[in-house]
């Protein structure tokens, strides 16, 4: 983590990701949308450390792979150091990606197995024309390599001949290897055993003090984000619903679906773990494709009130100093006015347009689009 720093490197602005439910055997025909990003609104700070949290399914990925333009966005914007690269096309749109790289989750599905680490780095820096003298090019190869704590031996090799952490570290260096100024960083450690995250987690760190990097990271593991990040933001069905400073956030969270999944982290302590609130939440995520109507966290909140909840969508606002909830009754919640039930599962069916034909449409899993 770094000092805090008010100048804003990236600022995204009602940014929205639909992707279309296509029917039809001759002719394609849109019968819906799947809502994967649906109006974020948040800012990173220049050589600070944003975490995103949530479900599998709530967008994460589908978000930081839209600020990159891997998907196209919807709609929004997306300002990177005064550049709007939503609106980019062509030569200007690559020579903007230099400056935003990004580290995927899976490094083996992510590097080519017929390429060798040699050629992986240099590909992105080819394309950037930063290869132009042999000699300084090797030697930033040697640098990059001893950056991530590979040996020089490790050029000559391919990703199938390294085990997962040494994958990721490759998949640092090509991210590196065309100087960036921001990295989006998508569920850096999941894959690794819990000695190697640690050692990726401490490597983006001494990166970041090292080069100035500004990072975006993706992740499931709250311990890890809480150890990496400035401030975090938690996304739920395509949207934010809270933001604030790691520490604000494990010490004083607010908005409900927040309070459940801090409270599923296990604590290694038998006395604290049976005397501490645990909220477990009822039913599934609620299908991107078809969200509830009003806030989307109301099928599942345990704070459900009978107003607003199921008719009007909240808004961030802020409650104290940095402290964004997208929840109606947050300070209600927080000060004790309003009690947890429980909460019945909800089924939520596909409807109208969205199953013209009697069954779900064939679009796949979520999963597989997000």
């Amino acid at each position: 983590m770094t000092e805090s720093n008010t100048e804003v490197l990236l600022e995204v602005t009602d940014l929205k990701v639909h992707f279309p439910i296509k029917r039809g055997i001759v002719i394609d025909r849109t019968v819906g949308h799947v809502y994967a990003v649906d109006g974020v609104d948040l800012a990173i700070r220049r050589g600070e450390t944003y975490g995103l949290v949530g479900e599998s399914g709530c967008g994460k990925s589908t978000l930081g792979r839209a600020i990159l333009r891997l998907n196209e966005p919807t709609a929004g914007k997306v300002v990177f150091d005064g550049t709007d690269v939503a609106k980019l096309k062509g030569e200007k749109l690559r020579k903007a990606r230099r400056r935003m790289q990004m580290i995927f989750q899976d490094p083996m599905s992510s590097l080519d197995p017929r390429q060798s680490v040699e050629s992986i780095l240099l590909e992105g820096m080819h394309a950037h024309g930063l290869d132009q003298d042999k000699a300084a090019t090797d030697a930033r190869l040697r640098e990059l390599l001893g950056a991530v704590g590979l040996p020089e031996t490790s050029l000559r090799k391919y990703p199938h001949e390294f085990s997962g952490g040494q994958r990721q570290r490759i998949g640092i260096a090509r991210a590196l290897a065309v100087e960036p100024d921001l990295i989006v960083a998508d569920e850096p450690v999941s894959a690794l055993d819990v000695s190697v995250q640690a050692q990726v987690v401490n490597l983006l760190e001494d990166l970041q003090d090292e080069l100035g990097l500004t990072y975006l990271v993706i992740a499931h593991d709250l311990a890890v984000v809480r150890h990496i990040s400035d401030r975090i933001g938690v996304m739920y069905l395509g949207a934010l619903v809270e933001e604030t400073t790691a520490a604000e956030l494990y010490e004083n969270p607010l908005h409900p679906y927040t309070r459940a999944l801090l409270s599923a982290i296990p604590v290694p302590d038998p006395v604290v773990e049976d005397s501490r609130e645990q909220i477990l939440l009822a039913g599934d995520l609620p299908s991107p494709a078809n969200p509830p109507t009003g806030c989307r966290f109301h099928t599942r909140c345990p704070w459900r009130q009978a107003s607003l909840c199921d008719s009007d969508r909240p808004q961030l606002r802020e409650i104290g100093e940095g402290h964004r909830v997208a929840c109606h009754y947050a300070e209600d919640i927080r000060d004790g006015r309003i009690t947890p039930h429980e909460v019945e599962p909800e089924l939520v069916e596909l409807t109208g347009a969205l199953n013209p034909g009697g069954g779900p449409p064939d679009v796949g899993s979520v999963t597989e689009i997000l």
